[in-house]
């Protein structure tokens, strides 16, 4: 089992979208069992609080469902549960390494280093665009699926 963990800010917008597409992609491929997803915040700013309007609107546009979630922080137990944990942008990462104490294993990483383009998600929250963070969050989760199937 492939257990991945996305990490945000706040937990609310970014993390959340992969979580739900993850999962849909996973559920497409009939991998449900194969996969454990979850998602987290690097602040406990949005800790209680349910996906964001944006994001939820943006998914089910794509006909994704997004449940009951409610915004999480990340924790360095986290490091351990986990076999990646995945960043949205270098903030990210710096914030969840020092939450997790670094990262011996090597399991922290950007959404985006698995596609051909290793750049930072922006954060709808601040740019308004659920299209354009959708549409890196689809790609990323797509090719990160990809390298799971193939390293896992």
């Amino acid at each position: 089992m492939v257990k991945i963990l996305f990490v945000c800010l706040g937990n609310i917008c970014r993390s959340t979208m992969a979580e739900y597409v993850m999962k849909y992609l996973v559920k497409e491929q009939g991998l449900e069992k194969h996969f454990q997803i979850d998602s987290a915040g690097t602040s406990d700013e949005e800790t209680g609080n349910p996906v964001h309007h944006g994001t939820r609107h943006r998914l089910q546009q794509a006909g994704i469902p997004c449940g009951g979630h409610r915004a999480r922080q990340m924790t360095a137990a986290d490091y351990d549960r986990f076999d990646l944990l995945i960043g949205m942008e270098e903030a990210n990462l710096r914030a969840m390494r020092r939450i997790t104490g670094g990262d011996p294993a090597g399991k922290i990483h950007k959404l985006l280093e698995y596609t051909p383009h290793s750049r930072d998600i922006a954060d709808p929250w601040y740019t308004g665009d659920f299209d354009a963070t959708f549409d890196d969050v689809w790609e990323g989760c797509q090719d990160l699926l990809a390298w799971c199937l193939e390293h896992k």
